[in-house]
């Protein structure tokens, strides 16, 4: 790459800075960042100091409204009863379970997919599935699609074993922003295996949760940098965690490198052709609410492209999602070759972190996650998402790398052409990825999208060929003025919002050349 010398000077410091890893190690040692509890609020403070530090201008906190989950005691207990057998084994309550405390039989229901449950009798039943994909299935099969078709065919509860050895049970929420309709837990994969021949023996398992559920408050950071446009480039990473670990990997990484690639842009502030706006958001372990906050603060089709950084600076190779967008893929495509250094790209979608809000309302949407070289670490949660996601997995050789790409890729970014994203592309390759079932068993496929794809504004009434929909939109804390978004047409769509925001009637690979996967 042949840098001039602001460029090269911008790169330098980057590399030779200590901030990011200086941000990581705050975070960590929080107790936990749980969205709605004391660490994420102290993270959002950590995460404005370290914004402020960087350049951006007008930092501040936008408070948000959600359901606030806190965790209790677990008891899981197998009894055989052909034999004199009774266990009992470490189990996590999984986000937005309800208190519960019954007795249920067994079933080994697999990867949990619409087969395998149909093929099993459930009904009254815990069904035990794994966290991880079918690997025919090509995609990501996300747990609460899991939970959604487990409670759809009658399931009791829902024991989620990680694929990953090591004595970690699993964490993840049931469902999006709001209390599920039955139970979950997370074992180890060793557990898992005594209960799934246990399971075929016949064992009834007594599982006790306690939890609870109720309105609390969380916050995003905002800051930005660049010229008044009217349209801006937006930079997001979610800074909260689960309660069961540091978050180091998850997203802790991915916050880091946000902060390292803001100070590099403030030294290139002169060279950004659009504003560019950073958030930390939180909530996006338990249903993306913080960027669902965000998309209802700004003129979400004044957003010129959002850049998610959820998964960047844990692994060494860069991995990006262009989710459809050909033209933000071209952009990866310069940058990668410029730079020489690898970048695999993927132009499919998922609906399953912090651009989701912005990608079905038509945000040309790049998510930065990464991998290792052998190509471990794509999709599997490895250390994420267990008690094992702490800050010595992290490396800040890693994040400081990647800071400067994604620097790099944001500028490019902020420069480039982009076409808005088609929705209706959208839906088409979720459907055809087999996702539709899945996301419509989780409540999060977007209302309208079997309607031609018409989605509803941010804050509307609609009534056309006799299909009504009112969305509420979000006031969250009253950080979105009253009135702003009435009468605007966008393409957005609060179908993905939680349901307590909706009326109760309405509930290449190597050597700088990138590959597209």
């Amino acid at each position: 790459m042949d840098a001039d010398d602001e460029t090269a000077g911008a790169l330098g410091r980057t590399w030779l800075s200590d901030r990011p890893w200086e941000v990581l190690t705050r975070l960590t040692e929080l107790d936990h960042r749980l969205a709605g509890h004391p660490g994420d609020r102290e993270a959002a403070s950590v995460v404005a100091d370290a914004f402020a530090a960087a350049g951006l201008r007008d930092v501040h906190e936008e408070p948000f409204e959600l359901r606030r989950w806190t965790p209790g005691e677990v008891e899981l207990a197998v009894t055989v009863p052909d034999r004199d057998v009774t266990r009992s084994f470490e189990a996590v309550a999984l986000p937005y379970c309800p208190p519960y405390d019954a007795t249920a039989p067994l079933v080994d229901v697999g990867h949990g997919t619409p087969e395998e449950l149909a093929a099993a009798d459930v009904g009254g039943a815990l069904a035990i599935t794994s966290t991880e994909s079918p690997p025919e299935l090509g995609r990501l099969y996300h747990r609460v699609e899991k939970v959604g078709q487990a409670a759809a065919a009658g399931a009791e509860g829902f024991v989620f074993v990680n694929h990953v050895p090591g004595q970690l049970p699993p964490t993840g929420a049931l469902r999006f922003g709001d209390e599920a309709s039955i139970p979950g837990v997370g074992v180890s994969l060793e557990a898992g295996e005594w209960l799934r021949e246990y399971a075929d023996e016949g064992a009834r398992v007594r599982l006790r949760v306690d939890a609870r559920t109720e309105d609390g408050r969380s916050r995003n950071v905002v800051g930005h940098l660049g010229p008044d446009t009217d349209d801006e480039v937006l930079v997001v990473a979610h800074h909260d965690s689960h309660h069961i670990a540091e978050g180091a990997l998850d997203n802790g990484c991915g916050v880091a490198t946000i902060v390292g690639m803001a100070a590099m842009l403030a030294d290139l502030e002169r060279d950004l052709e659009r504003r560019v706006r950073f958030a930390s958001v939180s909530g996006e372990e338990i249903g993306l609410l913080g960027s669902e906050a965000l998309a209802g603060s700004v003129e979400v089709d004044a957003v010129h492209a959002i850049v998610n950084v959820d998964g960047a600076g844990r692994h060494r190779d860069l991995r990006a999602l262009a989710h459809t967008s050909g033209a933000l893929s071209d952009v990866v495509e310069e940058i990668a070759a410029a730079v020489d250094h690898p970048i695999k790209i993927s132009d499919r979608p998922h609906p399953y972190s912090d651009h989701w809000p912005f990608l079905r309302a038509g945000t040309p949407s790049l998510q930065l996650h990464s991998e290792e070289p052998t190509g471990e670490g794509r999709w599997e949660r490895g250390w994420g998402h267990t008690q094992a996601d702490t800050r010595d997995k992290a490396d800040p050789r890693t994040i400081r790398e990647h800071a400067m790409l994604a620097g790099l890729l944001v500028r490019a970014v902020a420069s480039a052409d982009l076409p808005r994203v088609d929705p209706a592309e959208v839906r088409e390759q979720l459907t055809e990825m087999g996702a539709r079932e899945g996301m419509l068993a989780a409540d999060i496929w977007p209302d309208g999208w079997d309607r031609g794809c018409r989605t509803p504004d941010w804050n509307a009434s609609t009534v056309d060929g006799g299909y009504r929909t009112e969305v509420v939109g979000l006031r969250m804390a009253d950080t979105l003025p009253e009135g702003r978004y009435e009468g605007r047409s966008t393409a957005g769509t609060a179908s993905h919002l939680p349901q307590r925001y909706l009326r109760p009637h309405e509930r290449d690979e190597h050597r700088g050349r990138s590959r597209r996967v």
